[in-house]
């Protein structure tokens, strides 16, 4: 075969082959259950996807999470600033069959985001929450530091979930006693 009827014949071929098709991630599903009491209580940010509202914190990022009356749950962000505490408070409440593992946030009325617990340690100890659009991120700890098996499991329960586990930034935590 000459050189000007290969040519069209493997334009021809490459035309006819499947191009790859890029698999859809598998939908962010929560933990199946969560025990609210349990999770209730100060939380350390061990490493976030970087977030708008705190690109003024330099370290120390703790959620606190206070159990309500009504079923809800009041959230009280801190971060360390240069100028000192940076603070926002916000409510959460259950999703209707989530589980206590799908609440709803919101720190501005009428706003407000999805809060999914994705991974949970069975003791408690660590948490990884997101959203269903992948968007947010966070590996949270009882304690500052997080040993390193238990954060290869928490990356591990972002990683299944779809998570590029690469946009984390992990957070500085000293003296994290606000």
């Amino acid at each position: 075969m000459n050189a000007r009827f290969l040519l069209p014949f493997i334009a021809a071929l490459a035309a006819a082959a499947p191009f790859p098709v890029l698999a859809e991630p598998v939908p962010v599903a929560s933990v199946a259950a969560v025990d609210l009491t349990r999770y209730a209580g100060r939380w350390y940010e061990i490493a976030a996807f970087p977030m708008f509202f705190q690109r003024n914190c330099l370290g120390d990022t703790t959620a606190e999470y206070t159990l309500r009356p009504d079923g809800e749950v009041t959230v009280d962000n801190r971060c360390r600033t240069e100028t000192g505490i940076d603070r926002a408070v916000g409510r959460a409440w259950p999703v209707e069959g989530g589980g206590n593992a799908q609440l709803k946030v919101s720190f501005f009325w009428p706003f407000r985001s999805d809060y999914w617990i994705i991974g949970l340690a069975p003791d408690y100890r660590w948490a990884v929450v997101g959203n269903p659009n992948r968007k947010y991120l966070w590996i949270l700890s009882r304690t500052p530091q997080l040993p390193q098996a238990e954060l290869d499991a928490a990356l591990a329960a972002a990683r299944a979930q779809g998570y590029d586990t690469s946009r984390l930034v992990f957070t500085r935590q000293g003296d994290a006693a606000q």
